[in-house]
């Protein structure tokens, strides 16, 4: 590619951008799938042109779309996948062949399509928001491109979400947490009311582990729409696992039977869920089941090998080591406690704390308090963003004044944690370490900073 054409579409990306970022932001909701269906319709119903896996759930997902997506082309299929939000770059949300989207792919699908998205606007009281067109955009490009199968992750909820515009021939739903409880509901079971919504008639339902009222709501709904179930813990779970170096080693009982000695280079008992999850999910839509035995497993032993999780307990530097992780919320920062704990080998681990408003934020330091021996916090660039100070009102409540130190910006607030945690007694026993986390705009920021010094 010429400079020229390299800087026309850099142009354009930014124009793109800007335009969907003048939209309602995903914060901002109407719930409805009248918009969306509305612009499919004027597409020419682009999400009927292939199978769907939909993903739904409060932790978990992301990675668990990114498992599906890597085992379903390791067995030959072309898979497009649809995740959010990002963590540095906006073409990250739709994936073709494993990789993001070209530039000029996205611009050439945002435009093509735009004209319809108008229509929709001039016709609604509430024009489209930013991820509503987003769908759009993933569903027309993956008709177009076109693909064997589309994974699809769920944006908020289930039911009124945009994704869910599309009939999933496997609905998987992912561990459920409190969060967004002001748009989901206050409680698990209510929570997962609104991510039951995916289960179609005719669909096969993959449930990681629930807590009690979430599975009865799910089951629940499996039952009326006439959805096969498939249950972590009865239908197919974790068997064994221990830590290994870059990861873990596990064995997993799937749909079909067992699979073992499969590497997974990600920590954590959460990751190793996932992982069933994704297998059972693929399992589900290739055919396989107790009748016909476990899928190809040298396929299945490489695809997990090879899946990465940006911003997911990722060491971007050494020396001492730092770690971005995405949590944010108090389930999924446990389970980035536990998994610390487990995986790596810290005497004192320096924390670094970005959060937005409306989460439970006191929840996710009373986690973080078990692991990290001091804290600084600070703030992302979010217009949502908790400001510095009243975030570290919240930490010296839980961590003691003596622990806690203020930095806005974060930038200097990760330099004056690594300063910290070199200045430790353990350091030149390797046994200090950073942890950057509360948010995935905080993580996705951080990989930002780390990736510019290392070059």
């Amino acid at each position: 590619m010429s400079s020229s054409s390299t800087g026309d579409s850099s142009r354009d990306m930014v124009r793109v951008e800007k335009e969907l970022l003048a939209r309602w932001p995903e914060s901002r909701l109407e719930p409805s799938l009248t918009r969306v269906t509305a612009l499919v319709d004027l597409l020419g119903s682009p999400h009927r042109a292939m199978p769907v896996v939909q993903v739904a759930g409060t932790n978990g997902k992301t990675t668990t779309a990114r498992m599906i997506d890597e085992l379903l082309r390791g067995f030959g299929l072309r898979v497009g996948r649809f995740t959010s939000p990002h963590l540095q770059s906006i073409r990250e949300r739709i994936v073709l062949d494993g990789k993001p989207v070209s530039a000029e792919r996205f611009v050439e699908t945002y435009d093509d399509i735009a004209p319809y998205v108008q229509m929709v606007d001039a016709g609604s009281d509430v024009p489209m928001s930013f991820f509503e067109v987003m769908v759009g955009m993933a569903y027309a490009l993956f008709a177009d491109a076109p693909v064997d199968v589309a994974v699809i992750e769920v944006g908020m909820g289930g039911t009124w979400d945009a994704t869910n515009v599309a009939d999933a021939r496997v609905a998987v739903v992912t561990p459920v947490a409190l969060d967004h409880a002001e748009y989901l509901g206050p409680d698990v079971a209510t929570i997962a009311g609104e991510k039951a919504g995916i289960v179609k008639a005719d669909a096969i339902a993959v449930l990681a582990h629930q807590e009690p009222g979430a599975l009865d709501t799910l089951v629940r709904r499996a039952v009326e729409v006439e959805a096969v179930v498939a249950r972590e813990g009865t239908e197919f779970g974790v068997l064994e696992r221990r830590v290994a170096v870059g990861g873990q080693q596990v064995r997993l009982q799937g749909l079909g039977g067992e699979y073992e000695e499969i590497f997974l280079p990600l920590f954590g008992a959460h990751q190793a869920q996932n992982a069933v999850t994704a297998l059972a999910a693929v399992e589900a839509f290739l055919g396989a089941g107790s009748a016909t035995g476990p899928i190809e497993q040298d396929t299945v032993r490489a695809a997990f090998a090879a899946v990465r999780s940006p911003g997911r307990l990722e060491r971007v530097r050494t020396s001492p080591t730092v770690l971005v992780d995405a949590a944010h919320n108090p389930a999924g920062m446990a389970a980035t406690v536990d998994a610390i704990k487990e995986s790596f080998d810290f005497t004192r681990l320096i924390g670094v704390v970005g959060c937005v408003t409306g989460k439970d934020v006191a929840g996710m330091l009373a986690a973080l308090e078990d692991v990290c021996a001091e804290l600084v916090v600070t703030q992302n660039s979010s217009p949502r963003a908790m400001p510095a100070d009243e975030l570290g009102a919240l930490a010296v409540d839980i961590f003691g004044a003596d622990r806690v130190s203020v930095s806005p910006r974060l930038a200097e607030a990760v330099s004056e944690a690594i300063e910290l945690a070199e200045a430790g007694p353990d350091d030149a026993l390797g046994g200090s370490g950073v942890l950057v986390t509360g948010s995935v705009i905080t993580a996705g920021e951080a990989r930002s900073l780390m990736a510019g010094r290392r070059s």
